[in-house]
Formats: structure tokens, sequence, C-alpha cells
């Protein structure tokens, strides 16, 4: 949308019409979403990542899941998890005025530095958290080195 023009320029309030549409598309959203992407939604679990002087820490929420329904590797530099979210039970005889749940199954993918002990990588999950800690190896943790300035 073009700006309004006032006889000295442009209108010092040509941005509020398209902060107007703006705002009103956002409500509409937000308020009545398009039931077509509801349906086409997929599981994707959210992540954390952090990392420390010893170790990367990963943080996934696998809410409702098992343990036995997730699987975690590395490969090369590449931690994957996959999993699958499975609905809690057919409901023949209920009709769902509304379903944003989404469930099936994921795989996430993260590339690793290079300093990772993958031998000592270890997975635990708990309450729907699966907490994945990469411990660095020795000689790439983070030693401070003194740099004296040229005089």
């Amino acid at each position: 949308m073009l700006p309004r023009r006032t006889q000295k320029g442009l209108s010092p309030f040509r941005g509020i019409d398209s902060l107007q549409d703006e705002m009103n598309r956002l409500f509409n959203d937000f308020f009545s979403p398009d039931e077509r992407v509801l349906g086409e939604m997929e599981f994707t679990p959210s992540v954390d990542i952090s990392e420390n002087k010893n170790e990367i820490v990963v943080k996934a929420d696998l809410p409702g899941m098992e343990e036995k329904d997730i699987d975690v590797s590395i490969a090369g530099d590449l931690l994957t998890i996959k999993g699958e979210r499975k609905d809690e039970k057919e409901e023949k005889d209920e009709d769902y005025y509304r379903r944003e749940r989404v469930y099936g199954s994921f795989t996430r993918q993260i590339t690793l530095p290079k300093h990772i002990k993958r031998e000592d990588v270890k997975a635990k999950f708990k309450n729907g958290v699966l907490k994945i800690t990469l411990p660095k190896s020795e000689d790439y943790k983070e030693k401070e080195v003194k740099i004296e300035l040229e005089k």
C-alpha cells in the first residue's frame, strides 16, 4: 500500500493504516486460526541448547511421550532425536469442536561441534523432558590464555 500524500509530502500517519491492518490480521489469526493450518501441523519438539566449560546440554520438551517412543543417536556431527507422539486413544463417539494438540512422528537434528566425547554422552528422560549431556573433550575445554600486548 502506498503512503498517503499531503500538500507538503508524506502523511505523518502513513504507517498507522498498515499497522492497524497487521494488528487486525494478528488478532484474527490468534482467535480463529485457519482450520486447514491446524490439520496440517506437525509435532516438533522445542529444544534448548546450552554450553558451559565442560559440556553441552540439549533439553527437548516431549510432553505426553514415553521413553520407549524416543530414539537418540549421534552419527558424524549430527545429534538426532526421533520419536512418535501418539494419540492417547481413538474416541469414536466424540465429536471435536476443536483439536489443536499435535501427534505424529518427528525428527530433530542438531549439528554438534567436533570436540564432543561421543562415548560419554548421556541421555535422561524425566517428566516429559529429554536431557542430553554431551561432554567436551579435554583438549578442547576452554583454557584461558593470556595474550601480551606488543609495545
